[in-house]
């Protein structure tokens, strides 16, 4: 199963980490000089779901981070393929 995590991580070279993503939001919403409070209600979300999207902390639910990146004029491309794993 270790090996299988490795093989995995290797595959994902190039993904933005929690933390890219949440510098990249908090960028964006200060570039259009928007605060925290008013972006979540633009986004239908919790001030602290903001807070933490912006940390990298913690696991939004998907709908909240498709509706704050809207909000802002980003959007987050998800693709789903099956990997085949070696067997050991």
């Amino acid at each position: 199963m270790h090996q299988n995590r490795n093989i995995l991580r290797k595959r994902l070279v190039g993904i933005m980490t929690q933390q890219e993503i949440g510098s990249t939001i908090r960028e964006r919403r200060k570039k259009l000089g928007v605060n925290q409070q008013t972006l979540a209600d633009l986004a239908g979300v919790a001030v602290n779901t903001i807070v933490a999207i912006e940390r990298g902390e913690g696991n939004p639910q998907l709908l909240s981070m498709l509706a704050v990146l809207d909000t802002l004029g980003l959007q987050m491309s998800v693709d789903i393929k099956r990997l085949e794993y070696e067997t050991v």
